[in-house]
């Protein structure tokens, strides 16, 4: 069988891995640049020497079995590690947040910078129409984006999926990422749970990265969705202004800062794991089936592949 998965995330790449151990035929199709997807990195160049922030997720943690064993083998290769300052069950890829996905999509055929216009069906085969070029046709189509993006590709083949994407909404997020030119006059490494920030934390403190001093800020959901429509600067200057209260220090002039609005950051929770039609062979995976965290995109996208080869 050869299937299309629009979505190459880590629940996305997930199901790609188990359908491929199992003899499917898969190519996934992601409208980013590269890998990465709510686990992305941004490299940005300074003065003082290049710079990586994880503006995404800021860590994860494993607490299945099946998860564990693939964060183990990770481990060994040197493509995660434990970051204290977070806790003591914090994973992060490395050297980037990225480094599994990369890893992951390394083993499968992405095409990178497609943009699914439609999915349609004709006899009993899908046809996958990305950026206007001609279709390529499939046996199965797997949906693994997010809730708000999923819904549109659904409504026409399976009401059910799409109501229930429809009615499970992310909350997004803003995300400064700044850099300095010396260490900041603090301890502090980690700021979590304020009415501003939801999160921030020093970057460079993560294993494997180099390179002057990085934070990366999020702000609160709430905080984002009040202000999701302000202009960059401004929330730059008022996340900003929030870190030097809460670190209670004076903030030196940057090396660098720049701001990234997540739209979808935070997943919601369909408590249905994943989602698969077996007359039509639709399938749907993502975190929003099953919980806001990387183990839960990786759970979701491989219960769908285990769904797709019993056929049910």
């Amino acid at each position: 069988m050869k299937y299309a998965i629009i979505g190459a995330g880590m629940a996305g790449l997930a199901c790609a891995e188990t359908l491929s151990q199992m003899g499917a035929d898969v190519v996934l199709f992601d409208k980013a640049r590269g890998p990465g997807g709510r686990m992305s990195s941004r490299r940005v160049d300074t003065a003082l020497g290049p710079i990586s922030f994880d503006h995404g997720a800021q860590y994860f943690t494993a607490r299945d079995p099946a998860f564990i064993a693939r964060v183990a083998r990770w481990a060994r290769e040197g493509i995660v590690a434990h970051w204290p300052a977070a806790g003591t069950e914090a994973w992060v890829g490395v050297p980037a947040m990225n480094a599994p996905i990369r890893e992951m999509a390394a083993h499968h055929s992405v095409q990178w910078a497609s943009r699914i216009e439609a999915i349609t069906r004709s006899g009993d085969q899908w046809h996958v129409n990305v950026d206007g070029m001609p279709p390529s046709v499939f046996d199965g189509v797997v949906v693994a984006l997010p809730a708000e993006q999923a819904a549109p590709l659904l409504l026409h083949w399976d009401a059910d999926f799409a109501d229930c994407a429809q009615n499970t909404r992310s909350a997004p997020c803003w995300t400064v990422m700044v850099a300095f030119p010396a260490p900041l006059a603090t301890q502090t490494k980690v700021i979590a749970d304020d009415e501003v920030i939801g999160w921030a934390a020093l970057n460079s403190d993560k294993p494997g990265r180099s390179g002057p001093p990085a934070w990366v800020i999020q702000a609160d959901p709430r905080w984002s969705e009040v202000h999701l429509e302000d202009q960059s600067e401004d929330v730059i200057a008022a996340l900003l202004r929030r870190l030097a209260q809460r670190l209670m220090i004076t903030l030196p002039e940057p090396l660098s800062v720049t701001a990234h609005r997540w739209r979808y950051a935070r997943s919601g929770n369909a408590v249905r794991g994943a989602l698969f039609n077996p007359e039509v062979r639709l399938g749907v995976c993502g975190d929003w089936l099953l919980g806001p965290r990387v183990e839960c995109a990786w759970l979701s996208g491989t219960a769908l592949a285990q769904k797709i080869i019993a056929g049910r």
